[in-house]
């Protein structure tokens, strides 16, 4: 359902100017009802200035008569045609400027977790351009020492939904892309050294190899045992010949 603009702005001028319930505001503003009668109680909203709908053209007159009169009536957005298909506009996104500096930081994160993105894809996503994609990938961005990666959802560059679409768009391209299962089935590093050894198949039986290549079951490590005493034990008349020399 489409949205009108500024909707805690919209939402405080219905509460001020109309006797709609609270539910049809929340409906219609995008918020929860409660946050609509926290903006009654004055706990919401504060210092916001209300936006009228009507003279923006989001509503009209006549639909907030239909919702006064009818408790159960929802709100229909006022459908401007001359706005039609600027969702679909082609081309980078507009980014707001006190998120562009993040940019870097987002790029980063989908050139490190998700390679299969082209750099196209990245563009759209996070609103940049190619030459800054690229000096991104071989490192030879200007700040390339303080970029560190992160997500671009959590920056608020772009939703979890877009992303997982243009993942799965570009997965489709590339087979032989990593999905993120496969992601999640990679052994840690505290696993992987939790692990007991093997040699690859090949190699099976040097283990009882001697040093010197040859083969020796005695001295096998699995089946030689040594004792201690008998490195110490002299043959017997052995001394008796360096007292006589």
């Amino acid at each position: 359902m489409a949205l009108p603009l500024m909707q805690k702005a919209t939402a405080v001028w219905l509460v001020e100017n109309t006797t709609l319930t609270f539910r049809q505001i929340a409906e219609f503003c995008g918020l929860h009802e409660l946050e609509v009668n926290g903006i009654a109680d004055g706990e919401v909203a504060q210092g916001i200035k209300g936006f009228d709908p009507m003279v923006n053209r989001q509503l009209t007159a006549e639909e907030i008569r239909k919702g006064e009169r009818d408790p159960a009536y929802r709100l229909k957005l006022y459908h401007n045609p001359a706005a039609e298909g600027e969702e679909k506009r082609k081309g980078p996104r507009y980014t707001p400027l006190s998120k562009r500096q993040d940019r870097p930081a987002a790029i980063a994160w989908l050139v490190k977790f998700h390679p299969e993105l082209s750099d196209g894809q990245i563009a759209k996503l996070v609103g940049t351009t190619k030459p800054t994609i690229e000096s991104i990938r071989d490192r030879s961005h200007w700040n390339i020492a303080n970029i560190s990666p992160v997500d671009p959802v959590a920056l608020g560059l772009c939703k979890q939904g877009e992303l997982d679409a243009a993942v799965a768009k570009a997965v489709k391209k590339s087979p032989t892309a990593m999905s993120d299962v496969e992601r999640m089935k990679l052994v840690s590093t505290e696993q992987s050294l939790a692990m007991e050894t093997r040699l690859p198949s090949n190699m099976s039986g040097l283990e009882n190899f001697t040093l010197s290549g040859g083969r020796d079951d005695a001295f096998s490590p699995r089946e030689a045992k040594v004792d201690a005493e008998s490195l110490f034990n002299l043959p017997a008349g052995s001394g008796d010949e360096d007292d006589e020399d």
